[in-house]
């Protein structure tokens, strides 16, 4: 299935899309591209609001948010979201979870990148908007469907037989 239909099926069953990814086998350049595709999303979802933050704050450029930004976002974030799935395995693992660490890996990439069209809509009202219950509402819509697809996928993962 193309990554866009996936990402709209997982709307409304995570775990099966989840399973269909695992059931792929394991290839962690799956996992390294799943990654960085939404880790780049996600840099192009703050572009609005670093573009405010320069507005509002001209002392430090547009250019300079945007090269900080894509630093941490594509290069940072990639390995601290490597870091959190091997956490989350090992927690996993203590309370009884029999799956891999590619299968934690994948439920966190996957979520991170499910959840793309959220953040793309937070950063259009981070820039637009800017802050204020508009923006604070977004953001927590933003964190319980991405703690929804992860905890989902990390459910399928690491307590299902497949």
């Amino acid at each position: 299935m193309p990554v866009t239909s996936d990402i709209v099926a997982t709307y409304r069953g995570p775990r099966r899309v989840v399973r269909r990814l695992l059931d792929i086998g394991e290839r962690e350049d799956r996992a390294l591209i799943l990654v960085i595709t939404a880790c780049v999303l996600i840099f192009v979802a703050q572009a609005p609001w670093q573009a405010r933050l320069a507005h509002f704050d001209p002392s430090v450029p547009i250019e300079a948010r945007l090269y900080w930004s894509s630093f941490f976002w594509i290069l940072i974030m990639p390995l601290l979201l490597y870091l959190l799935a091997f956490l989350s395995h090992l927690v996993a693992r203590t309370l009884g979870g029999n799956g891999s660490g590619y299968g934690a890996r994948i439920a966190l990439f996957w979520a991170f990148l499910a959840v793309s069209p959220v953040s793309l809509l937070l950063g259009i009202v981070a820039g637009f908007v800017g802050p204020g219950p508009g923006l604070q509402g977004v953001g927590l819509i933003w964190c319980g469907v991405f703690g929804w697809f992860w905890l989902s996928g990390l459910r399928e993962a690491e307590w299902s037989s497949a």
